[in-house]
């Protein structure tokens, strides 16, 4: 198990706006170890996310409610891999603030879950709690969202982490991986830039930002998914040309 509190903030960039900014990263950000050992630089994330049949934590992230709680379980391979650990998440968030709860789990472990609604492992209080919390709000899996990730962390192992999101995809899904999905793209032509931080924020990264006259805007990829394949619930906001 381990557990994440950081704050966050999101950036939507067309592609001119995220080239021109690309070339500024290397002076004070360095590839993570997962975009390395990719060969274009930017390694596979699905994941399945949670919700109830009338979409209540879509509703509560379009209110802004505080203290909200997001579910999902993520993998890094877009089919079944039985060599490949699975990642249980359990994100909670006020405003900018988030902690994350995440244990890995084996591809076996998962498929049980699937099946029966219970993890096999019942000493890991993540997987347990996740369980727990399907049960008593009614939960179940309900939207795809898939994208390739460029990874960045801080040059002097600040505790900084940069992410690029390119092509964002989501489907109508009830597992992380359906035998039949069609995927669709939630804003072609965008990618998400997003800066993700426990410290008080450093201020070259502060001076990056307004050089580039980024403004932090939501970008729930959970949200825009679920407005993907339910376009009657989508909710008129400014979207950058």
């Amino acid at each position: 198990m381990s557990a994440l509190a950081r704050l966050e903030r999101k950036y939507l960039l067309g592609l001119t706006e995220y080239h021109r900014l690309r070339t500024a990263l290397p002076l004070y950000l360095e590839q993570d170890r997962f975009t390395k050992r990719e060969d274009k630089g930017r390694y596979l994330v699905r994941s399945i996310y949670y919700d109830t049949r009338d979409y209540r934590a879509y509703y509560e992230k379009e209110d802004g409610a505080f203290g909200r709680i997001k579910l999902r379980i993520r993998s890094y391979t877009d089919a079944p891999d039985r060599d490949s650990l699975i990642s249980v998440e359990i994100k909670t968030k006020s405003g900018n603030a988030m902690v994350k709860y995440s244990s890995p789990v084996s591809f076996e472990d998962y498929g049980v879950f699937v099946r029966s609604g219970h993890w096999p492992d019942t000493s890991d209080p993540v997987v347990q709690e996740f369980a727990r919390l399907v049960r008593v709000r009614s939960l179940v899996p309900v939207v795809l969202v898939q994208y390739r990730r460029e990874g960045y962390r801080s040059r002097d192992r600040l505790p900084v982490r940069v992410t690029v999101d390119h092509g964002v995809v989501s489907a109508r899904a009830s597992s992380l991986f359906p035998d039949h999905a069609i995927l669709t793209p939630h804003r072609p032509k965008h990618v998400i830039f997003e800066v993700k931080t426990s410290i008080e924020e450093p201020s070259w990264l502060t001076q990056l930002i307004r050089a580039h006259e980024l403004k932090a805007t939501a970008n729930s990829k959970y949200v825009q998914g679920i407005e993907v394949i339910r376009p009657n619930m989508v909710t008129p906001r400014e979207v950058a040309p």
